[in-house]
């Protein structure tokens, strides 16, 4: 496997299971629904015959995985992946995902503007949470 850096290194199924499992945590997902992406991921791999493949190839075939599997754990991964640096950057991606998979629009909720109150007198001191 090569990574971005252009280091050699050998294929690690363990690694990829643990970033997958990363993604997934506290998420209702079936571990055999997991351990068969994994499985079919490693498979794709093999099939492709390529001794030289990428870190990038790998991720892209986790994050296809994942869109399919959970959306929130695909949000998760990519914010990894892609390395998000700042709250724009997952707002950039959410609004990408919702606008091209029709299916996962509806999982996201709109952003609201959320005010604190003022516990005191129970009204809104004008400050955002």
């Amino acid at each position: 496997m090569m990574k971005r850096s252009g280091k050699r290194v050998p294929f690690d199924r363990d690694k990829l299971e643990r970033s997958i499992t990363i993604a997934l945590r506290k998420r209702a997902v079936d571990a055999e629904r997991t351990e068969r992406m994994i499985n079919g991921i490693v498979r794709q791999l093999e099939q492709a015959g390529d001794a030289d493949v990428t870190s990038e190839q790998i991720g892209e075939l986790v994050m296809e995985g994942l869109r399919q599997l959970d959306s929130v754990a695909f949000v998760r991964f990519a914010s990894v992946y892609r390395n998000f640096r700042e709250a724009r950057d997952f707002e950039e991606f959410v609004g990408e995902l919702a606008s091209s998979t029709p299916a996962l629009a509806g999982d996201q909720e709109a952003p609201s503007s959320c005010t604190t109150t003022d516990k005191k007198t129970g009204g809104d001191d004008g400050t955002s949470a």
